[in-house]
């Protein structure tokens, strides 16, 4: 199913091996201009689930021209991403992507809906990491691909996106010396001192991973009015870009390994898709030589998922992507500043890393 064979010169190699050198390509180098052909329907769309917080919206400025760190700027005067526009400088559609955004928050009756139902293209005023994933995966498989994101910002993943099966665990914070006990799926609140009774609030760990998945499943079991002409499907692959929301607690980022791991899983059996790939990407302002603390903690836990040495289990089946030489500045809760080049190198460097993991498993 995958028949592009150049991976851009040595990026994946070198963003997994998380090597803070020059790369010998800019990222997205050697994609072609998409040639605006349907997908092959005969076969089942490949749907690759884009999941985390803020860092997933749309969050790179598109323009204006003369704006530098806009997508506009970058494409039209420093002749960066020649894919994306067309011969007459017209943002390219790719007509074998389809790009989808379902928002809510909370629970699978939360407040949203549908943001994004198109080919993939740059319309509006922002960009995100899907542009360069579904870049990479077009140009990388020969079946229609869906790119389905189900995000929504302000989350954590130890406690708004905390998969099933999480535990409740307890925490000494070096701060005050107090012990926390952090609840575990469906318990609220997120942490109370040890010793006290936990008083309920209207939220739960985990609501808001149910309702992500949720609103996944509805897009799914609708397949046809998503990805017209669609009758069959299968989720290949996840992408997590997320982090931000758990740096500012200690216990919450003490867990962020174990809760990954928990979230590979967790997601595998929603989706019935046990061999499905996973990707997910650092904060782009962790850099690996950052002093100890939170910060420092979740970039070891995001490196540590994809060490085979560390979770054998999961060799082959998943990436990590180190943003930091990626990242053209500001940080994680700023949005990186708007800056689209941040989120188009992040972008396609997740999506190459996919295409690698994918290859490498056939």
């Amino acid at each position: 199913m995958i028949h592009r064979t150049k991976l851009a010169a040595g990026l994946v190699g070198l963003l997994l091996a998380g090597t803070p050198a020059v790369m010998a390509a800019q990222p997205g180098a050697d994609l072609p201009k998409p040639d605006g052909k349907p997908a092959d329907m005969s076969k089942p769309v490949q749907v690759f689930i884009i999941m985390g917080q803020s860092n997933t919206l749309e969050m790179g400025h598109v323009g204006p021209a003369d704006k530098d760190g806009s997508l506009e700027h970058a494409v039209k005067s420093e002749g960066l991403y020649p894919f994306m526009v067309d011969d007459s400088g017209n943002w390219t559609v790719r007509k074998d992507v389809r790009n989808v955004h379902t928002q809510g928050s909370g629970g699978p009756t939360g407040k949203g809906g549908i943001k994004r139902n198109d080919w993939l293209t740059v319309s509006g005023k922002g960009i995100g990491i899907e542009i360069g994933i579904g870049q990479e995966l077009g140009t990388a498989l020969d079946a229609p691909v869906l790119i389905l994101k189900s995000s929504i910002g302000n989350r954590s993943l130890g406690w708004d996106l905390l998969p099933p099966g999480s535990k409740s665990f307890e925490f000494k914070d070096p701060k005050d010396g107090k012990t926390y006990v952090y609840a575990g799926f469906g318990q609220s609140p997120m942490k109370w001192e040890k010793g006290t009774d936990p008083k309920p609030i209207g939220w739960t760990a985990g609501i808001q991973y149910a309702g992500d998945v949720a609103r996944a499943h509805e897009v799914l079991d609708n397949l046809d009015k998503y990805y017209p002409g669609a009758t069959k499907y299968e989720v290949a692959g996840f992408l997590w870009w997320q982090g931000d929301k758990d740096r500012y607690d200690a216990g919450l980022s003490s867990k962020y390994e174990e809760n990954l791991v928990n979230l590979i899983a967790a997601l595998r059996k929603e989706f019935n898709a046990p061999n499905a790939k996973f990707v997910c990407a650092t904060l782009g302002q962790t850099a690996k030589d950052e002093k100890p603390g939170n910060e420092k903690t979740l970039l070891d836990a995001m490196m540590a998922i994809s060490d085979p040495a560390k979770h054998p289990d999961l060799k082959g089946s998943v990436a990590t992507v180190y943003t930091h030489p990626l990242s053209m500045g500001s940080a994680s809760n700023a949005h990186y500043g708007g800056n689209a080049k941040t989120y188009m190198n992040v972008g396609l460097a997740m999506g190459e890393a996919m295409v690698k993991l994918l290859k490498e498993g056939k």
